[in-house]
């Protein structure tokens, strides 16, 4: 408890500045981060990412010592270049833009590795720490990196404000977006120009290793809790800044562990956990939502089958006799164990009501019985009259749609269809 309260109270002020750089850098990368996901350019992030070394080492080398603003330009133009390649690659050859940013990936930063190396033996005495941008060093951020890092936050945030309808366009339909006149390509490199921005503004804290990971995981564990960009972009920042908060008192109380593995690692644990239980797209929800629908569907199909059994006996407008699960079976094939739970579970809901030699229609299943046979033949007739579908194969199309027809949607059947009542048979 005291080494938190010294956290939160930044009692060591560097603590603040490493606060102060992630939630910068964090929200910088998931805001712009997140329209790269929808452009479903999100291993870009990790081609600008590897291509900042060599710009970082060239900026050594070109001022002699670790000044912030040549590492950053020089991390900036390599970063950008390395965009530019990827598109080059893939305009004007036959490489898809995977193996392209493989490639340009590979190359870059193998050019980073060999003039790292050559910084090391080349006698420069103030070269040390500066390896520390292959997996970061949040630890080094200082106050004026910290106005560098509030300035790009900015930057990002004005264009995106500014130009936020454009980058919709764009990110979901670049095509229509030119056909209504839009300047696509400069909207497009301005949104790779931010994109490089936000990775490079990261390398300090993150590295170019895992800096790539702040581009696309917030925008991806967003995506599963919302279908709204504006909260989309809300809740990857939340997610993203947490992370880094989260990574940063880790690497607090554990000086040996660096910060940036921290952060990406929280961040992953926030995208498998939003993966899961995700009440918008989550394998739970879904996983609730298929049952839900299958047991509606098995409830329906045993409603239907008790109104066929009654009308192969000349009984459909009575439906009152007591059945089994024996006549049921004579008239639909049923898993057993699957049909004995559907009719336990219609007798809870009140659409059959047990009797002592098996069990009967209420006055409520027997309106859904006949509501769930006239969807069907109604989708049925629709199909005969609108489309080319054989009379022989319209059953199990009308099987398949009649458990999701709206009542807005049967009542145009009516119109459309101008059938009255329950038409007498299946097909």
């Amino acid at each position: 408890m005291q080494t938190f309260l010294d956290f939160i109270s930044f009692k060591d002020p560097n603590v603040m500045y490493v606060i102060l750089g992630m939630i910068c850098i964090n929200s910088s990368s998931a805001l712009i981060g997140t329209f790269a996901f929808l452009r479903k350019r999100s291993l870009i992030g990790d081609a600008i990412a590897h291509s900042l070394l060599p710009g970082i080492c060239l900026g050594f080398i070109a001022a002699g010592d670790k000044r912030m603003i040549f590492l950053f330009l020089g991390a900036f133009l390599t970063g950008w270049f390395s965009t530019f390649l990827v598109d080059y690659i893939v305009n004007r050859s036959k490489i898809k833009q995977d193996a392209a940013i493989g490639i340009v990936l590979s190359s870059f930063f193998a050019l980073g590795i060999v003039l790292l190396t050559y910084i090391q033996n080349a006698g420069y005495t103030n070269q040390g720490g500066l390896n520390g941008f292959l997996f970061g060093q949040a630890a080094a951020i200082n106050r004026d990196e910290i106005y560098l890092f509030a300035l790009i936050l900015l930057i990002i945030l004005v264009a995106i404000l500014v130009f936020y309808r454009s980058f919709i366009l764009i990110s979901f339909n670049a095509e229509f977006a030119q056909s209504i006149g839009l300047p696509v390509r400069w909207i497009e490199f301005l949104m790779t120009s931010l994109t490089v921005l936000a990775t490079a503004s990261g390398i300090q804290a993150l590295g170019v290793v895992l800096m790539s990971a702040l581009i696309v995981t917030p925008a991806a564990a967003a995506r599963f809790w919302t279908h709204k960009l504006s909260r989309m972009l809300v809740i990857g920042v939340v997610f993203s800044v947490f992370s880094g908060i989260v990574g940063a008192y880790i690497s607090y109380t554990h000086a040996a562990t660096p910060t940036g593995p921290w952060v990406v690692a929280v961040l992953s644990v926030i995208t498998l956990l939003s993966f899961t239980v995700s009440t918008k797209s989550g394998i739970l929800a879904n996983f609730l939502r298929a049952r839900k629908n299958k047991i509606k569907i098995l409830q329906e199909t045993i409603l239907k089958t008790i109104f066929h059994y009654h009308e192969r006996r000349g009984l459909a407008q009575n439906l009152d006799s007591v059945l089994t699960p024996t006549d049921l079976l004579s008239v639909r094939v049923y898993d057993t164990y699957q049909l004995q739970k559907g009719i336990k579970r219609l007798i809870r809901l009140g659409f059959l009501v047990a009797k002592e030699k098996g069990f009967t229609l209420t006055e409520n299943g027997k309106i859904e019985g006949r509501r769930i046979v006239r969807l069907h033949r109604l989708w049925e007739h629709y199909l005969l009259k609108r489309t080319t579908i054989d009379a022989l194969h319209v059953h199990s199309g009308a099987e398949a749609i009649e458990h999701i027809l709206s009542p807005e949607i049967e009542k145009e059947l009516e119109r459309e269809l101008g059938i009255v009542g329950i038409p007498t048979k299946d097909f």
